[in-house]
């Protein structure tokens, strides 16, 4: 079983952007931050989501089941429906990463819940300004 989490965060909406994700394999964390260009919160969250399994990638999980968790109901919901009518061009190429997986449950999370990713997301945030 593998775990999932992944944030953004900006600064101002639109603004500079960072992303964050958390992956848990066999209880092992494996933390990512990256810096993203200005842009607003809810596409800076489809792109964390989209980074986050680009970096799962490196680690052949195979046939594992995937647990993805975000603290952004957008995203959780577009997952969920397939359809996000401002961020259909994200959400397809989201979309198009989870289903190399045979297995992936998305579920939307508390921010409280997300604080690992959240403060990958601020760390990425801050090394953008510097």
């Amino acid at each position: 079983m593998i775990k999932i989490y992944s944030d953004a965060a900006v600064n101002g909406n639109p603004g500079p952007a960072g992303a964050g994700c958390l992956i848990i394999i066999n209880g092992q964390q494996h933390q990512f931050s990256h810096s993203l260009p200005a842009t607003d919160n809810h596409h800076a969250e489809f792109i964390a989501a989209s980074w986050a399994f680009e970096q799962l990638a490196q680690f052949k999980p195979n046939d594992q089941i995937i647990f993805f968790y975000t603290d952004s109901r957008l995203v959780s919901d577009a997952i969920g429906k397939g359809y996000a009518k401002k961020y259909a061009a994200e959400l397809s190429q989201l979309l198009e990463l989870i289903d190399q997986y045979p297995t992936v449950v998305t579920e939307w999370i508390p921010e409280k819940l997300n604080h690992g990713a959240h403060q990958l997301a601020l760390q990425a945030l801050h090394q953008s300004h510097t």
